[in-house]
């Protein structure tokens, strides 16, 4: 009897050590891959156990969680959702984050360390801290005005502060409300059906994630290179360029929008935007000075976090000096973000150098203790500040008694660029308006704000279009916001 409970007690202790053994190897070399499983519903259940931290707007919160009463209990819901989608992005129960949403979700969601007193505490207390808040750089007034001058047109407006790289504005239209992505079930699914099929791609951020022909803004980036390069030394001395003009190794004459373009200077180039000059002028620069001054601006950059990342805005590096005409004035392959061409706006502004841009002024705590804070940084010298210095005044000009007049603003400095950007299988697309501009009060040391807009209005006749009937009423509300906040903010 003996040997038979021997042999039991033998049987249950090589039992024991097996499931003792079984359990290290799940937690110690499986307990990853079992959190990460899609079956796994305790991680989704822990996630929104409780309320997400919120994303704040001028000291206001734009973001907020509601008690769905479900066993994923806490659901996102966004104030004024369409205004700030593409900066809030959408936190969804079914389909994931994106945008600031997703570049700040530990912080958000409670699992950051950096929201834990102590060092380590999380992994000692296995609890998940309240999540923290997201402080932005965006101007509520610069995001409603940008918002209105869109009106539902498909297109984009970034807007930067030239001295510190602070996002002001970021809208992309049309939009749509992230509220409606948020929890689970049919409607959410039906929603997110319904907006990726949307030819409109309401979902898409197009002042961040997507690219078109610049067209002539992109003339500031080849005057930049001209001057740079001392193949231009006076902007008022004509260029000895012919109009028309035949592209270098072909047969090929590149037009002229404006008239009296023969042998402008490059100061009139600006102002009444010649193609001809403009490609003549990069065909001396030469190409290899072209891509350095290009990505000196932060073309071909793929690296660029805003926190989101930004799509790569493009300029060729191996191109016929045909095509680097045509790339110089914005064409070709040639292809920006409207954020990249708020940054060129920048650089003129901030004397050639752009501040990193970026969208998050500092994280803190649910309760308010700060957390982390984003200091500024330099991104890169675009130009020399003799070079940012003329070319303000060439901007200006454009403004003052050029094609972008309709930017002007009484009593304060502006400086801008027309474009009407072609696109489309020979050139078939209805063309783009864009419009780039900086503006300083005349009582302030420093521009306010940098602005670009782009609208792509399909519904238009496209002898309609252009950037300064188009986008630059757009810039100039924009302007108006920025510097009616800065001159508050001095009155302080």
């Amino acid at each position: 009897m003996i040997r038979y409970i021997r042999r039991a007690a033998a049987l249950c202790l090589v039992l024991l050590v097996a499931l003792l053994v079984n359990a290290a190897r799940v937690m110690l070399f499986e307990a990853d891959e079992l959190d990460d499983n899609p079956a796994n519903r305790r991680i989704a259940i822990s996630r929104w156990e409780q309320p997400r931290g919120a994303i704040l707007v001028d000291g206001r919160p734009v973001t907020g969680s509601r008690d769905s009463g479900q066993q994923l209990r806490w659901e996102r819901t966004y104030t004024q959702g369409p205004l700030y989608a593409p900066v809030t992005g959408y936190a969804s129960q079914t389909y994931g984050t994106t945008l600031l949403e997703s570049a700040e979700d530990d912080l958000l969601s409670g699992t950051d360390p950096m929201l834990a007193p102590l060092p380590l505490w999380s992994d000692v207390s296995r609890g998940r801290r309240p999540g923290g808040d997201v402080v932005t750089t965006v101007r509520a007034r610069m995001q409603e005005a940008a918002f209105r001058g869109l009106d539902g047109k498909r297109g984009a407006v970034a807007a930067i502060e030239p001295s510190s790289g602070r996002i002001l504005a970021l809208v992309s239209s049309p939009s749509y409300d992230p509220g409606v992505l948020s929890g689970t079930g049919a409607g959410v699914k039906d929603a997110w059906q319904r907006l990726n099929t949307s030819p409109n791609q309401p979902m898409l951020d197009r002042a961040i994630r997507q690219t078109y022909p610049p067209g002539s803004t992109f003339k500031i980036v080849t005057a930049a290179a001209a001057l740079d390069a001392g193949v231009v030394t006076d902007p008022d001395a004509p260029t000895d360029t012919p109009d028309p003009f035949v592209l270098p190794g072909t047969r090929q004459v590149l037009p002229n929008e404006a008239t009296g373009c023969a042998d402008a200077s490059l100061a009139d180039a600006i102002r009444w935007s010649c193609n001809t000059v403009m490609a003549g002028l990069s065909v001396k620069v030469g190409l290899d000075r072209m891509v350095a001054t290009a990505q000196a601006f932060g073309f071909n950059d793929t690296g660029l976090r805003v926190p989101s990342w930004v799509a790569k805005s493009n300029f060729d590096t191996d191109m016929s000096d045909d095509q680097l005409a045509l790339s110089s004035i914005g064409q070709f392959d040639t292809a920006a973000t409207p954020l990249q061409m708020a940054m060129v706006a920048a650089a003129v502004a901030n004397n050639g150098e752009i501040a990193q841009p970026h969208l998050v002024e500092r994280t803190t705590t649910s309760g308010g203790t700060t957390v982390d804070t984003t200091g500024r940084r330099t991104y890169r010298q675009a130009m020399r500040p003799s070079t940012a210095t003329r070319l303000q005044e060439l901007m200006v000009r454009a403004v003052e008694d050029g094609t972008g007049t309709n930017a002007a603003i009484p009593g304060a400095r502006v400086g801008g660029k027309t474009g009407t950007a072609q696109h489309g299988l020979g050139n078939t697309g209805t063309p783009y308006a864009w419009f780039i501009a900086w503006a300083q009060a005349k009582d302030s040391a420093q521009p306010a704000v940098a602005v670009a807009v782009v609208v792509e209005d399909a519904e238009a006749n496209r002898t309609d279009i252009s950037g300064g009937g188009d986008a630059a009423p757009i810039a100039k509300a924009v302007m108006e916001e920025g510097l009616r906040l800065e001159a508050e903010g001095r009155g302080r």
